[in-house]
């Protein structure tokens, strides 16, 4: 009988065994058939069902599983279906918990939701998992930008900043403050028996200091010292800093300038002039409800061009963080008017502020453009006046005011010294002495330009300013538009273009390829997918018979296009607006008829923060699908250079070095997790640093010609000076053709450059010889030195 029951359960277990294999394998089988009719839902659920009736096969059909997983998720998120997606991305790590392109998809699906620090987790564990992971490392590179902004390595590395709040804090001690409350010092040292904050940003307020101590003063501190008693100190509440002052003054500075103001009145053959007013965000928050931050911030000490003070220094205001009332009353207080006399004559193109903040009665800081501390400045713009011009004796005028959270100073303007007025002691109101006086000094005040709806008014970001500003993007882009279209269609210029006298390319005052009627049957198709605001496409409906496609998104700025193209005298169907026309972005480059291709295709290929834009690999392959016989994508391809450098700023920019500038704290293992060894948004002409080589050519990156392109170069780089390598500054060349091209790393231009920060300083001697080994995988650049 033992016997007998045994081959009974053997049976039994064996008839099971065929039928978990029967079932796997009709499963696989039905995941195919699925797969093959793109219904990922259907096919996802089957191989769950496989992997978990038979973990034997995960690694048969881990990567079938992960392109299911990825298409499924996709089409979940299309759906808004979020819950459902994650669900099935917990699912899938369940069965590969130690994948590192779920994870890395995963943290993809989160950020792009706004889940940046449940985005950085998934991020992170795919390094680790994987250390060469180049998406994986790109994208964890990118959230950390996000969630530890580069100036907390800066203020942790600031030794007279930590210096300065620890003796405060002693002197606060060792006077009797016992109790313990830190408001705000986020990845500071302060940690101590009584209020302590530095939540203060550029502009001072930014941050909220002001609504913090309020509640603290109400609910946390003890009463504030009486001014009239001596009592201990552990008997009453205190903050530091106990007060701060703020300073400003005017200056003249060709960056700022130039990216808060168009100052062209023609670009490239366009007139720009009176058609429309372009201002920047700063400009648009001054008359909007909105809580926008008023002012930018810049390190002035650093700024390419240098600034000139066209006023001195002036006392703004002084607030106290000891007087609970006066905090209170600060957002209530009405604007008040400043006036700031003109001691040298220039370009008024803002104001900048800096403030001291007071410690306690013995320390204090500082951060005057003159100081070299972590903070920057705040940078008012002026915008919007009739005559920027100023000359000494001349007055600047300006409105004062603290609201929402945010020091504001707006109205600014100048007045003549013709006027001949005083206003060195006028705080609320202008009290005149008479009409003529007041008749004569509104005639001369240069106030904004009228705004009655007339014109046309569009806000751009700075960044799109500045690219507005730049020529020789335009006429490059020009020239070779023109070299294209004429190649494609060289009759047109017998009859209807004119090739100026200096090669570049077609020049048409008037269009006249074009009729009420319509456009030209035999028009060219281009299509501009730049980021952002663009003329290009107006530009190229000025070349010849083109229909000009722009990408652009908002109603506002495709209503300024409009008008500068009816002012530059053409039809307004020579411009069309793509993603209006479809339903998914991600059919931008498609074409635009069946029987049309296109003749230029304009790609934005680097970012204005100094890197490679994500994913322009990919557009260009699907670009050269969809070009005309002849036709090009701007740009055809791209060089990359870099120099080798020793730059003390960018390795304090980029990481806590050691202890000494924290106070002995070890703080560098813990906040150093979330470095990066790129830095973006640098100027290379004013970045404080020793050029140790020649700049060297480190990649192409091919945009026509695919085949031309590698994933890996070595390249050999001479070493002209002693010192240590600490970094590799990076730009590039970008060529539209073999006759135009574009340097990211002019001074006109309006993109910035980026940085590679080594993790170990390397010592070299001039002569010797470092082999730098250059990688590319899709978009990303990784620059290492090779030892």
């Amino acid at each position: 009988m033992p016997n007998s029951n045994a081959k009974l359960h053997s049976n039994h277990r064996g008839g099971r065994e065929a039928s978990r294999r029967e079932l796997v394998s009709r499963s696989l089988q039905s995941a195919q058939h699925c797969l093959e009719n793109q219904d990922f839902g259907t096919a996802y659920a089957h191989y769950l069902l496989v992997l978990n009736l038979a973990p034997e096969l995960k690694t048969a059909v881990k990567e079938t599983f992960q392109f299911t997983l990825f298409k499924w998720a996709e089409e979940l998120d299309s759906l808004a279906r979020i819950q459902d997606l994650f669900n099935c991305y917990e699912q899938a790590l369940e069965l590969y918990p130690s994948d590192e392109v779920i994870c890395n998809s995963m943290g993809e699906h989160l950020f792009r939701m706004g889940f940046r620090d449940e985005a950085a987790g998934y991020f992170h564990k795919a390094v680790k998992l994987n250390p060469d992971f180049a998406d994986a490392k790109e994208n964890f590179y990118r959230v950390a930008n996000w969630l530890v902004e580069r100036w907390h390595f800066i203020m942790l590395n600031d030794a007279q900043r930590n210096l300065t709040y620890l003796r405060a804090i002693e002197s606060a001690v060792r006077s009797g403050s016992k109790s313990v409350l830190d408001i705000g010092t986020g990845t500071g040292i302060l940690r101590v028996s009584l209020v302590v904050t530095e939540t203060v940003d550029a502009g001072l307020f930014g941050e909220g200091i002001v609504e913090s101590l309020i509640h603290a003063w109400e609910h946390l501190l003890l009463q504030p010292k009486p001014k009239t008693q001596d009592i201990s100190a552990g008997d009453y509440g205190r903050v530091i800093p106990a007060s701060a002052t703020i300073f400003g003054m005017a200056v003249e500075c060709k960056e700022i300038r130039r990216h808060h103001r168009v100052g062209m009145q023609e670009v490239a053959g366009v007139c720009l002039s009176n058609s429309v007013q372009f201002f920047s965000p700063t400009y648009a928050a001054a008359g909007s409800e909105e809580t926008v931050e008023p002012y930018t911030t810049e390190k002035l000490s650093r700024i390419p061009g240098g600034y000139r003070a066209l006023t001195e220094p002036c006392q703004v205001m002084t607030v106290d963080f000891n007087d609970l009332q006066e905090l209170k009353s600060l957002a209530a207080r009405k604007p008040w008017k400043l006036s700031l006399p003109v001691t040298e004559g220039g370009i008024l193109d803002a104001v900048v502020v800096w403030f001291v903040l007071q410690l306690d009665e013995e320390h204090s800081l500082s951060t005057s453009p003159s100081e070299e501390t972590c903070w920057e400045q705040a940078v008012y713009p002026v915008q919007g006046l009739l005559d920027y011009s100023v000359k000494t004796g001349d007055t600047v005028m300006m409105e004062v005011c603290c609201q929402d959270c945010y020091l504001k100073i707006q109205k600014i303007s100048s007045l003549p010294s013709e006027c001949g007025m005083d206003f060195s002691d006028r705080e609320d109101t202008l009290s005149l002495g008479n009409e003529a006086e007041l008749c004569n000094a509104l005639a001369g005040l240069q106030t904004s330009t009228k705004q009655d709806g007339s014109t046309p008014v569009c806000v751009l970001e700075s960044t799109e300013i500045a690219l507005l500003n730049d020529i020789a993007y335009h006429e490059c882009f020009k020239a070779a538009m023109s070299k294209v279209l004429l190649s494609l269609n060289p009759s047109k210029d017998l009859h209807s273009m004119d090739v100026d006298g200096h090669g570049s390319g077609i020049n048409l005052q008037e269009n006249q390829t074009t009729s009420s009627l319509g456009v030209d049957p035999d028009a060219l198709y281009i299509l501009d997918v730049s980021e952002g605001f663009s003329i290009l496409p107006i530009i190229a409906g000025k070349l010849g018979p083109v229909r000009a496609y722009s990408s652009v998104e908002k109603d506002q700025h495709q209503a300024a296009l409009h008008v500068i193209a009816e002012a530059n005298h053409f039809p307004k169907e020579t411009l069309e607006f793509w993603l209006s026309h479809l339903e998914e972005e991600s059919v931008v480059l498609q074409r635009p008829k069946s029987d049309k291709l296109w003749s230029i295709i304009i790609l934005d290929v680097i970012e204005t923060s100094g890197l490679i834009q994500q994913e322009v690999m990919e557009k260009a392959a699907i670009s050269r699908c969809l070009l005309h016989s002849g036709g090009k994508i701007f740009p055809q391809y791209v060089l990359v250079y870099g120099v080798l450098v020793e730059s003390e700023s960018l390795l304090l920019e980029s990481a806590v070095q050691g202890t000494e500038p924290t106070l002995g704290f070890n703080i560098a293992p813990f906040i150093n997790q979330f470095k990066v060894p790129v830095r973006v948004y640098l100027d290379l002409s004013t970045l404080p640093c020793v050029p140790l080589s020649k700049p060297a050519e480190l990649l192409r990156l091919d945009l026509m010609s695919p085949l031309l392109n590698s994933p890996s170069r070595e390249v050999k780089v001479q070493i002209c000076k002693s010192g240590q390598v600490t970094a590799i500054p990076f730009w590039y060349h970008i060529h539209l053709d073999e006759d135009h091209s574009l340097d990211t790393s002019d001074e006109s231009s309006h993109w910035k450059q980026a940085a590679v920060v080594l993790d170990e300083p390397i010592p070299v001697q001039a002569g010797d010889e470092l082999v730098l080994d250059v990688q590319h995988h899709k978009s990303n650049i990784s620059i290492t030195v090779k030892r």
